[in-house]
């Protein structure tokens, strides 16, 4: 059970850090927004981390088991809003079904039990495979039941991962690692892709991004890893965590962008209410995290296994 890390001069430093590094930016780019699409786009998203960033660090500085339970209930937006894109979230039994077996995860993260949390998808496909025979209908169903699985599987058992990262020790602060990462990989992309190469591999579904601003990213994502590996614990510094880290934070991140930029380009939708100010709904910033967490948790415990630390739990 951690103690508040605002007692540790780490954290705060690193809270201060990431906030100050955000308003100076946000400053310049205030002055600028109004100049062109690019830079309109740059603000939002500055402006939504000045709002996300404070959030997140105090959430992840909380004591006790209240970071999981942060963590629980932006689990449960996410599917809300998720939901309510699929069209999905009048059918009141999924919906409540999947709200409480994300709390079942949450208390499978706080036993440790790790094995129920493995087999939580199962379980969870089994119960609402019920939901037919229990209401005695059966249109759409094949629907509802896929869809509340995809939901689940997403942004519950997936995104939950981090968790059990939390857990870990010097968890918090690899869960800070891990978010700096992928959101400075994800807006430096964007924005390189404005000024930099021509070659878009999957211009039907992220039109805005190429190859070129992709390769250039993923270097510096990887640079900012080695500078910024202080933040993982002692030992897990050596070169094979922190180019990991890069590495899933850079992929990884842009997968799960890339999965549901898709899905909302089928069901031609964009966001589904300004839940993130200046940045449209909290998928906008879950998505790239739905495929980190559990790569990078899964990561650690192979890198535990070829080089022993006592950091990751066998």
């Amino acid at each position: 059970m951690h103690e508040s890390l605002w007692h540790e001069p780490l954290f705060r430093e690193t809270a201060l850090l990431v906030v100050g590094v955000l308003f100076i930016v946000g400053i310049g780019f205030f002055f600028l927004r109004n100049r062109n699409t690019h830079t309109q786009a740059s603000w939002a998203s500055i402006k939504s981390w000045l709002f996300a960033a404070p959030v997140m660090f105090v959430a992840c500085g909380l004591p006790g088991y209240w970071p999981l339970v942060a963590l629980t209930v932006a689990s449960m937006l996410g599917v809300k809003i998720f939901y309510q894109m699929l069209g999905i979230y009048h059918r009141s039994l999924f919906v409540w079904s999947t709200y409480i077996a994300l709390i079942g995860l949450a208390f499978a993260i706080h036993h440790d039990a790790r094995d129920l949390y493995n087999l939580a998808p199962m379980i969870f496909l089994a119960a609402i495979s019920l939901i037919p025979i229990l209401t005695n209908s059966a249109d759409q169903m094949i629907q509802f039941v896929c869809l509340t699985l995809l939901g689940f599987s997403f942004l519950g058992w997936a995104l939950m991962h981090l968790g059990w990262i939390w857990q870990l020790r010097g968890g918090p602060y690899m869960l800070v690692y891990l978010v700096i990462l992928t959101e400075v990989c994800d807006n430096l992309h964007l924005s390189l892709s404005r000024h930099v190469g021509s070659i878009k591999l999957f211009s039907r579904i992220s039109p805005k991004r190429n190859l070129e601003a992709g390769v250039i990213t993923l270097v510096l994502t990887v640079t900012l890893a080695w500078a910024l590996r202080h933040l993982l614990p002692e030992n897990l510094r050596g070169t094979e965590y922190w180019l990991m880290g890069g590495l899933v934070a850079a992929w990884g991140g842009s997968l799960g962008d890339l999965v549901l930029s898709a899905i909302r380009r089928d069901l031609g939708i964009k966001d589904v209410g300004p839940f993130i100010i200046g940045r449209g709904d909290l998928l906008m910033i879950m998505d790239r995290m739905i495929f980190v967490a559990p790569i990078f948790y899964y990561a650690l415990r192979i890198l535990e296994v070829l080089y022993p630390t006592g950091v990751v739990p066998k």
